[in-house]
């Protein structure tokens, strides 16, 4: 099994594919600088579908690349935070702008993808994942509603937290199922890219990840200061030849993690 975390700058995309060669691509943002889209990539690799998509976030930075995967690639099931509705979402837009990125997942939540990703869904060997959200009108932002995915590769936790910040932390955690989820996490993907208003101490109590991955660009947001705070909170292993707590898009490029019966970790 192997998870790529691609360097989309200060964005989010992630492919986990299963031993069975099914995929669930995690986020489809795109590289402006490098000109990376996500359904080309695929389609340069022969990937001509996926199993799943999973949005973890209603902002553009995580959907930017989404026309050029739909484009490119089928997409058999779409997973999302199902409390916010296409008209919702759109509501939500109202006020910094809907971006072409979201436009286009709103068409296609109202036209093509109108159920739910199945759960336990057909195929993903070695895989059992597991999503949490807080719920629209509960909370109104689109931090907040964030979706927490978490993936179990042979029995290693990866988390992927969106963009979620303090607020919807706190409210996850008064749920027991989250918390013993987060017990099980090895490898944390930082929310909101970082920055500061996603990291929440509370989590820490029940997470103790061997790594934390970031997924942003140099220099933007102040999220290269949050370093020091999460590496403090990780247990560190080896990363191309070195020992590291901390891995970052911006620095190490594309991060990959492979996992089998035996072993696992990242390259």
């Amino acid at each position: 099994m192997d998870l790529r975390i691609f360097d989309v700058e200060h964005g989010a995309c992630a492919l986990l594919a299963c031993d069975d060669n099914t995929r669930i691509m995690i986020d489809c943002g795109h590289n402006s600088s490098s000109g990376w889209r996500p359904g080309t990539h695929l389609k340069s690799e022969g990937i001509t579908s996926i199993e799943m998509l999973a949005i973890t976030n209603y902002d553009e930075d995580h959907v930017s690349g989404i026309a050029d995967l739909f484009d490119n690639v089928s997409i058999k099931s779409l997973l999302r935070n199902r409390s916010v509705s296409g008209t919702v979402l759109r509501q939500l837009k109202t006020e910094d702008g809907m971006g072409s990125g979201i436009d286009r997942l709103v068409t296609e939540i109202e036209n093509t993808y109108t159920g739910g990703a199945p759960n336990p869904a057909p195929g993903y060997q070695g895989l059992e994942w597991s999503g949490f959200h807080n719920s629209y009108p509960a909370f109104d932002d689109e931090n907040n509603l964030s979706l927490a995915l978490f993936l179990k590769c042979h029995g290693i936790g990866v988390l992927f937290t969106g963009d979620l910040e303090t607020a919807g932390w706190l409210e996850l955690l008064k749920r027991d199922a989250f918390k013993t989820m987060l017990r099980g996490v090895n490898v944390l993907v930082a929310s909101h890219h970082g920055r500061e208003n996603g990291c929440c101490d509370e989590i820490f109590e029940f997470c103790k990840p061997h790594y934390i991955v970031i997924s942003d660009k140099g220099y933007a947001h102040d999220t290269q200061e949050t370093v020091p705070y999460y590496r403090a909170r990780a247990k560190g292993g080896p990363f191309r030849d070195e020992t590291r707590h901390v891995l970052t898009t911006r620095n190490d490029g594309r991060i990959g993690f492979s996992f089998d019966l035996s072993r696992w970790g990242p390259y």
